[in-house]
């Protein structure tokens, strides 16, 4: 087992119940004024004089410890933490970093530190309109509290350094809420975007398959109507023909169906694991094998189409199998409904680096249709796939739908026929 087969471990604070992180989260704003007390009683009678080992560690751990206790919040209220460090800041500037306490002023960055990390959090996570007010805010009052000690000549209580170090912090965190944003945004662009291609290829999916079999069933039903005193065997080959029409159209709307059910499933594997108790996992996408049978199912319509094979048929890719047969589908069916012509060819043609389709018909022509949605269907399938798309009438009569797919380098040359 490699170490991405590991499930990642949740931080910390999701690991602990609940009510532990609640009783954490109350001791540490309940221990915040004693130890601010004591931190102010222990600096205001330290004497650098004396410092040695033993005095310097307290005298550092303590300030830290005051700053830090107010995070536990930060990530809920980052206003009240904010508040809670200014007061602490404050306190232990005025009576501790003050002139006339005589003591010095490095435990100023600390303060410092602190107060704009935590403007630097609102700026990230809270909107322009509250940020810079709080920004501002907070850097009037760092500027006010260096004012309190006029004779101390250390830059941090200049307001230079304070007000370069809060435009800093507020750009930062400005700028990862606005890489948020934008990441947001485009995740949101890609979701719709995929819903979006979703909804058109089962709309594709739909019309190829439905306006195919509709129109055969509604051919095959008025000759069985006309022949059904006359010619009785006739018309019982045409009802034969409608049922199979329609079992085939059920299958297909079956596995439609049955692919948008196993998607909606978390737990429901890859396409190339469906679920076998599934109705509409046992059903294979049509490819271009099955280009015989539509043949067959078509002449029954009373329009005979001509396959050609040319090239080295091989086995291709489950997408351009099943587009390259949906556009045959597409194109023989409206030679079917359109053309006013008994005939048309299919030629099919396996080429190194492509896969070319030709439908041609003698019928009617005339210029492509603009509100139908079957060129269209066919135009957004061989986009999808990089290829090339042309529908036109022949000057010699009839029309004729031309497609280039090309193919993935992996797929071998030479292979046994299907």
């Amino acid at each position: 087992m490699d170490a991405s087969s590991y499930p990642l471990r949740p931080p910390l604070r999701h690991r602990l119940p609940p009510v532990a992180r609640s009783a954490l989260v109350w001791c540490a704003i309940a221990a915040f004024p004693v130890v601010l007390v004591v931190t102010v009683a222990f600096l205001a009678g330290d004497d650098p004089r004396y410092h040695n080992a033993v005095q310097t560690i307290p005298r550092y751990a303590l300030p830290v410890l005051t700053m830090a206790l107010p995070a536990v919040l930060l990530r809920r209220v980052p206003l009240v933490t904010l508040t809670l460090i200014l007061l602490a800041a404050a306190t232990m500037t005025v009576t501790v970093h003050s002139p006339f306490t005589g003591h010095p002023s490095d435990l100023r960055y600390l303060e410092l530190l602190a107060i704009n990390l935590t403007v630097g959090y609102v700026a990230a996570t809270r909107s322009r309109r509250l940020s810079v007010p709080v920004a501002v805010l907070t850097l009037c009052l760092e500027i006010l509290v260096g004012y309190l000690n006029p004779g101390d000549a250390n830059p941090v209580f200049q307001p230079e350094i304070p007000t370069l170090a809060m435009l800093a912090t507020w750009m930062i965190g400005n700028s990862v809420r606005s890489r948020r944003q934008y990441a947001d945004a485009l995740r949101s662009q890609a979701t719709a975007q995929a819903v979006t291609a979703e909804r058109l290829r089962i709309a594709r999916e739909l019309h190829d398959m439905v306006a195919h079999s509709i129109g055969i069933i509604a051919i095959q039903a008025g000759m069985g109507s006309r022949v059904i005193q006359s010619r009785p065997a006739e018309a019982g080959a045409a009802l034969r023909a409608i049922e199979t029409t329609s079992r085939e159209t059920l299958a297909g709307l079956r596995r439609v169906v049955g692919g948008l059910r196993q998607a909606d499933r978390p737990d429901s594997g890859s396409r190339e694991h469906p679920d076998p108790s599934d109705p509409g996992s046992r059903d294979p996408a049509p490819g271009l094998a099955d280009l015989e049978r539509l043949a067959t199912v078509t002449a029954e319509a009373g329009v005979r189409v001509e396959l050609c094979w040319r090239g080295d048929r091989r086995p291709l890719p489950a997408d351009i199998e099943l587009s390259a047969y949906r556009i045959v589908q597409e194109a023989v069916t409206n030679v079917v409904r359109h053309a006013g012509t008994a005939d048309c060819r299919v030629v099919v043609d396996y080429r190194e680096e492509e896969l070319c389709v030709e439908i041609v018909d003698e019928g009617r022509g005339g210029p492509v249709a603009g509100t139908g949605f079957g060129i269209t269907g066919m135009r957004e399938r061989v986009a999808l796939l990089h290829g090339e798309f042309r529908a036109e009438p022949v000057a010699e009569g009839g029309f004729r739908v031309a497609v280039r797919l090309p193919l993935p380098e992996n797929v071998p040359v030479s292979a046994e026929p299907r």
